[in-house]
């Protein structure tokens, strides 16, 4: 599992250039075998922190977007999604103590930042994803 998760993310990343967002969306559709409509990726392109604003985190962003669409594809009404993104939220605060970019990128974004800096914290958290998800 690791091993895909690190590859399919570094050559999401390096290769293709995508966001965190799209990371964890295309990532969670590999491993729950899920496809998407092109709008819902076109949907995430900003979502990286709010376009680098630094506001919640794409990897958060992501991951909703993606239980939205896996649970409804499982048939979920709505209002049980919402109370699942609402749980999500708060695990995945307390295991990397915050939702937002600011604080799970402090350095925020610059032209002087190593490319793709995110890259371990995103593998964890498409793990964490996964493993909440799997659960459910």
């Amino acid at each position: 599992m690791n091993a895909f998760i690190e590859k399919k993310v570094h050559e999401l990343y390096w290769d293709c250039d995508v966001n965190c967002a799209r990371t964890m969306l295309i990532c969670l559709g590999e491993l729950f075998g899920v496809t998407y409509e092109p709008q819902t990726l076109n949907a995430a392109v900003g979502l990286h922190g709010a376009g680098g604003y630094r506001a919640q985190c794409g990897l958060v962003e992501g991951s909703l977007m993606f239980a939205g669409v896996y649970l409804n594809g499982l048939g979920w009404e709505e209002e049980r999604i919402v109370s699942t993104c609402y749980r999500f939220a708060e695990a995945f605060s307390g295991e990397f103590g915050s939702l937002t970019c600011f604080d799970l990128r402090p350095g925020g974004f610059s032209p002087d930042d190593p490319p793709h800096r995110c890259e371990a914290l995103t593998c964890r958290a498409v793990e964490f994803t996964y493993e909440f998800m799997k659960a459910l």
